[in-house]
């Protein structure tokens, strides 16, 4: 296993994989791994030849407020976890590699209808931090496939509408979620909750359940639901951003005679904020 820094070095690599017709699967991460990424890296595996990593704590997708400062960087862990699994290549570029005219003069992408709504309303300009750090990624190793996480669902159709938009040549493929036993979506944040918040955090996914649940049993008063379900959040001890019911293809609210919908979550307790969804 390789760890790369240098973009020359990563571009000779990939190349040698290319002039063998090799495939190449990446998995773009923060690092922080969990066992949710390592189910990324063992699907790579299986439709890859050869697998690239990349670990970067991306500026441009935090918010003035938000936890980049405090972001847990692992980075020994991570290698050791990702040379467990067999992996080809880490890529761990500098901020300096990635945003080299500086975060406020380098090109931005912007991703029109999916990254408007949702978790922008509450970290205005978050998904365009994460198109362009993905962007600039594809364009320096050069995947054949991408693999990415369906707990961040928003995040996922971004990047979908991005490679459709812009011709990039990489089949972009959701992973379901990794749960913890109790059904908490495994995520880096999670380590933020105390003792107290991690015995209520799973209510989040039961609502959801309940909510997918009442759907499916032929209620589609999706604004009452909505409601109800915040109301049910509430009084678990979260700090609810939105219950959303929507269209699987747009995000857009969803409307009765849509049958393929997706109901997304994003809420808080103490410092962590927490997000889910599930597909109907």
């Amino acid at each position: 296993m390789l760890i790369v820094s240098d973009v020359d070095v990563l571009r000779q690599k990939i190349s040698e994989w290319r002039l063998n017709k090799e495939r190449i699967a990446f998995v773009p991460t923060m690092g922080n791994l969990h066992a949710g990424h390592l189910q990324l890296v063992k699907e790579a595996k299986t439709i890859g030849d050869r697998v690239v990593c990349s670990i970067f704590v991306n500026p441009a997708q935090f918010g003035p407020n938000e936890d980049f400062e405090r972001y847990p960087r692992t980075l020994e862990k991570d290698r050791d976890l990702l040379a467990t699994e067999g992996i080809d290549l880490i890529f761990t570029p500098s901020v300096d590699t990635i945003y080299p005219a500086g975060i406020g003069e380098t090109t931005t992408v912007t991703v029109p209808g999916v990254s408007e709504g949702l978790c922008n309303n509450f970290r205005p300009g978050h998904f365009t931090g994460v198109a362009t750090v993905v962007a600039r990624l594809f364009l320096l190793a050069q995947p054949d496939c991408v693999l990415l996480g369906k707990k961040d669902f928003q995040q996922l159709m971004v990047i979908e509408k991005m490679v459709s938009d812009l011709c990039f040549p990489i089949e972009v493929m959701g992973v379901d979620t990794v749960r913890e036993a109790d059904g908490l979506a495994m995520s880096s944040r999670n380590q933020y909750l105390s003792v107290e918040e991690r015995k209520a955090a799973p209510a989040l996914f039961q609502v959801l359940q309940e909510l997918a649940d009442t759907i499916r049993d032929g209620d589609h008063d999706f604004r009452k639901l909505e409601r109800e379900a915040e109301e049910k959040l509430h009084l678990a001890g979260f700090s609810v951003d939105y219950v959303a019911v929507c269209q699987r293809n747009n995000l857009r609210a969803a409307v009765s005679e849509i049958e393929s919908l997706v109901i997304l979550i994003a809420a808080s307790l103490g410092k962590s904020r927490l997000i889910d969804n599930v597909t109907i």
